[in-house]
């Protein structure tokens, strides 16, 4: 720790003492965006501070059902350290933890010094510097569903919607929220900082959506990933299932994560802006618009990347099945909101909530950025429906077929960076080698009784 950094940590350790922290929790995402962390008393953060918090670097590499994946950084490599450092300027303490404070926490290979490969929020990071040197700083919008589940045991999964009731979409109240829960949620997420601006009832039972406001992407990223631990921990402290899982029920839609997002110039004004433009948008928002097009299949892997993604799309679903943009069209993959001047934007549609948030923002970003330095145009904008593929190519409609256009797209992942790249696919490789062993109850009650 530096001369310069011991006066800055203790003025924040009393601070914390006087709000009556006594301990930091640190988290950081794994290569799947779930929160991993460890809790350190407070007399101890100086010292977690200067030598970081070693944790196996094969954390990176775990599945959701414990297997480690044998990849690089892993078993092969002797299961090595990575050391996690808290960022101080994230702390804010936690408002159903009377005594902690959270804090996110970035990972670095102690052997290289540099941020570690698999690190998404270093990924986010290293996206944005090619944005900066094109003089642009992307601002992003969240926007994020999940479910709410009650305990069922004598459901096959042991959940079910909280609530079950249709028509409750975009509604508020005890109708659809006997128990209260969004405004409890709504409430301790915006004493925890998050910026979330509202919230209500979305289509499906026991789903809900909360919006958070734009900000920088990297900022935007960091409150994603934090509003999703966050919404999970407040369900279980009620006894419940908060997932953001694509599509849990088979009978009710899917989640959705999408991302709003533009660019300042170095003046401060909007780049995606031009009134002169018949549709209002600057030559620089349609070259994104044209990179998200172009680049579609391969982000796929990344804003729909689990088995489980790829139910959520299809016709009349609202979720994107083919590749288009349109003008104030949510069937369109990548909606241009009617907003112009300040609020002129680019909402892309095609993610699923069950995304890491740090990926889905750079990729994106860099998508829309490749068509930038391309300067490339988009096809005319759909109007009407857009579930005709007479008109617009098909999405890939499986992980694996997602995950082969993703190795194909050098573009892309030459951005991303080879190391990255590497860890995510053969991490979801193995998630499809796994799924292809399992026997669902789909299978044998299809089957068995029959066959």
């Amino acid at each position: 720790m530096s001369a310069q950094e011991t006066p800055r940590i203790r003025t924040r350790m009393d601070r914390l003492t006087a709000q009556g922290v006594d301990v930091v929790r640190v988290i950081y995402p794994d290569l799947i965006g779930v929160d991993r962390a460890r809790d350190v008393l407070l007399e101890h953060l100086p010292s977690a501070c200067d030598h970081g918090l070693a944790f196996c670097r094969a954390v990176y590499h775990t599945s959701p059902q414990g297997d480690v994946v044998d990849m690089a950084g892993g078993l092969d490599a002797g299961l090595p350290d990575v050391v996690v450092r808290p960022d101080l300027d994230t702390l804010t303490p936690l408002p159903w933890e009377p005594g902690v404070a959270w804090c996110l926490g970035d990972s670095v290979d102690p052997a290289t010094g540099r941020p570690a490969p698999e690190s998404p929020r270093d990924l986010l990071r290293s996206v944005l510097g090619h944005w900066s040197a094109l003089g642009l700083r992307p601002v992003v919008g969240p926007e994020l569903e999940y479910y709410l589940c009650d305990p069922a045991p004598q459901a096959p999964t042991g959940w079910q919607p909280y609530a079950p009731a249709p028509g409750n979409v975009y509604s508020a109240g005890l109708r659809g929220d006997p128990d209260r829960h969004l405004l409890r949620t709504l409430r301790q997420l915006r004493d925890l900082g998050l910026g979330v601006t509202a919230g209500n009832h979305e289509f499906g039972s026991g789903q809900f959506e909360i919006n958070l406001t734009h900000s920088g992407a990297l900022d935007a990223a960091d409150r994603a990933f934090r509003f999703k631990a966050a919404v999970k921990e407040l369900a279980r402290a009620e006894g419940r299932l908060a997932t953001f899982m694509a599509k849990p029920f088979g009978s009710e839609g899917g989640s959705g994560f999408h991302l709003h997002f533009s660019a300042l110039d170095d003046s401060g004004a909007n780049a995606f802006d031009d009134p002169a433009d018949r549709h209002g948008l600057s030559g620089t928002a349609r070259h994104a618009v044209a990179g998200l097009l172009a680049h579609a299949p391969a982000l796929a892997s990344l804003l729909n990347p689990t088995v489980n993604s790829y139910k959520r799309f299809g016709p009349d679903t609202l979720a994107p099945w083919l590749v288009d943009w349109g003008l104030d069209n949510r069937s369109a993959m990548v909606r241009i909101p009617p907003e112009r001047g300040a609020g002129s934007r680019l909402e892309l549609r095609l993610g699923d909530a069950g995304a890491n948030p740090y990926l889905a923002v750079a990729a994106t970003l860099a998508a829309a950025l490749l068509g930038i330095r391309a300067a490339a145009e988009p096809p005319a904008p759909l109007e009407g429906y857009g579930y005709d593929t007479a008109r617009s190519p098909v999405l890939p409609m499986t992980l694996d077929a997602s995950l082969d256009a993703l190795a194909a797209d050098t573009e892309l992942t030459g951005l991303l960076g080879a190391d990255f790249t590497a860890a995510f696919v053969g991490y979801k490789r193995d998630e499809l080698r796994r799924f292809r062993r399992h026997i669902t109850d789909w299978e044998f009650t299809e089957y068995a009784y029959h066959l």
